[in-house]
């Protein structure tokens, strides 16, 4: 079994001690070094014994992605395909759905597609486009035309064309990911190369201009680098500084002369030779999956925006009848919530828009749930206080009976309607017909739901919407705005 080191301390403690080993046996040689140049020596000896200790082999293992078979891209383009199907039979001239079909017939081509596509990305002048130019050029891609490359916008930038967002959205398009850095991981990159691999995405960590560095110095980024990102990481130098090369003569003349050393990009064209050995196919069955993934969200946004604008009027309607019963026959302010604000027939009305077939007894149940989380959240009492401070800045309509029960009883019912869409929406469909409620989640939601409509302004406008309707014969002055927060 090999034991793979995994303490820099330890290992780097190992390494100098080799060093210092090393030093007693030659001591005779080195006698004449000064003492910089011996700690120098000894720093570069242990750091890039280190380095070649924990340098990553050529192996499947150290990619750090999962690479899925045909079979799984296929199931995810028909679970986007149900969803598609479930818009066009909801909403049947949705202007969405040429696009999404469209797209969708794209996929299931992608599943033969031969041609490897590499998105080369990273921050501003890290060398993008002269690593592209430099594989181009060489006769290394003669004999692997299968991949192709593709430059991204720079990362990173407050001002772009491109915001970071859009070009992780373009980098998700491809099979592998060159990620280029010119020294040690920033934590905007680390973070960035995080999203990478919790995407799925297979990445190679190319550190560049490592010509650039002293030895010392660049064994020491290397291995930071490797600490940070354990998957697979290169080092290249795809336009190396010129060097100054001397030649002394018989004569004894000297010629200098500046000499331009070849692109090193040995480790990286070895790498990219294994991933398309060892993976090939694979690398597209996974880009597809992912863009399919995509794809199956972008049509679950539509059409859970399709529903929600039927669901808005099932609401309002609701939440109406909830104040117009609370009004004609006021109850102490926790007891609202158990006679008017939560409707068990609300909950099969949202439920069938969603998809989510409920019986009588199953609305029931999720009706007392949402009851008891609601009190249990304080929202009852935080509503009815709410609506009572803004009732109070006009005399007239704060004194009618049953009026803050009433506006009361709306305001939980839309609370717990909008919390039900929400909770639906995240639903699968033909899946999760409601049988089991995952109450952490719905308690989430129903916090959530009720801090987004409590903002004062919100507030305002509904109470006066309720009134209207509560009271319509009644002149009234336009309640204005309260200074007193909720609290």
């Amino acid at each position: 079994m090999v034991v793979k080191l995994e303490r820099p301390i330890l290992v780097g403690g190992l390494g100098l001690s080799f060093s210092l080993w090393m030093l007693q046996s030659w001591h005779d040689s080195i006698v004449q070094l000064g003492e910089f140049g011996l700690l120098s020596t000894l720093a570069v000896g242990g750091g890039l014994w280190l380095w070649q200790q924990n340098r990553p082999k050529v192996s499947l293992e150290q990619l750090d992605f999962t690479p899925v078979d045909r079979a799984t891209a296929e199931s995810a383009i028909a679970k986007a395909e149900t969803i598609i199907n479930q818009l066009a039979q909801e909403a049947e001239n949705h202007i969405s759905l040429n696009t999404l079909r469209e797209q969708l017939a794209y996929l299931s081509s992608e599943l033969d597609r031969q041609e490897i596509k590499i998105a080369v990305t990273g921050g501003k002048a890290v060398g993008k486009s002269t690593l592209i130019q430099v594989l181009k050029s060489s006769g290394w891609q003669e004999k692997q035309p299968k991949f192709h490359f593709q430059e991204t916008a720079p990362l990173f930038r407050e001002t772009t064309d491109k915001s970071d967002t859009a070009v992780l959205a373009e980098v998700s398009k491809s099979d592998v990911v060159l990620f280029l850095t010119n020294g040690d991981l920033t934590e905007t990159e680390f973070q960035t190369l995080q999203q990478l691999k919790a995407a799925n995405q297979s990445i190679i960590l190319v550190f560049n201009k490592q010509d650039q560095y002293l030895a010392d110095e660049r064994a020491s980024v290397l291995l930071s680098l490797q600490q940070r990102m354990p998957g697979y990481l290169v080092a290249t130098a795809v336009s190396p500084i010129p060097i100054k090369v001397r030649k002394h003569e018989n004569d004894g003349s000297v010629q200098e002369w500046m000499e331009q050393p070849a692109p090193d990009t040995a480790q990286l064209t070895q790498q990219l030779d294994a991933v398309l050995a060892q993976q090939g196919q694979k690398l597209v069955w996974t880009t597809t999956m992912r863009t399919a993934l995509a794809l199956k969200v972008e049509a679950k946004n539509w059409l859970n925006r399709a529903r929600c604008d039927r669901a808005t009027p099932v609401i309002e309607q609701y939440q109406w009848i909830a104040a117009a019963t609370a009004f004609a026959n006021p109850v102490p302010a926790l007891d609202i919530l158990a006679t008017a604000a939560i409707n068990a027939q609300m909950v099969i009305d949202l439920g069938n828009i969603y998809q989510q077939k409920l019986s009588l007894e199953q609305a029931q149940t999720i009706a007392g749930t949402m009851g008891s989380l609601m009190l249990k959240l304080g929202l009852v009492e935080l509503s009815t206080k709410a609506v009572s401070t803004v009732l109070k800045s006009n005399a007239i309509t704060f004194v009618a009976g049953g009026l803050v029960q009433g506006v009361s009883a709306a305001y939980l019912t839309r609370v717990a309607g909008l919390s039900l869409v929400e909770y639906f929406e995240q639903q699968e469909i033909t899946l999760d017909s409601g049988t089991a409620l995952n109450l952490e989640k719905l308690r989430q939601t129903l916090k959530k739901v009720f801090q987004q409509n409590q903002q004062m302004v919100f507030l305002q406008g509904f109470v006066n919407h309720g009134v209207k309707r509560l009271l319509p014969q009644t002149p009234q002055m336009e309640l204005v705005s309260v200074e007193k927060p909720i609290g």
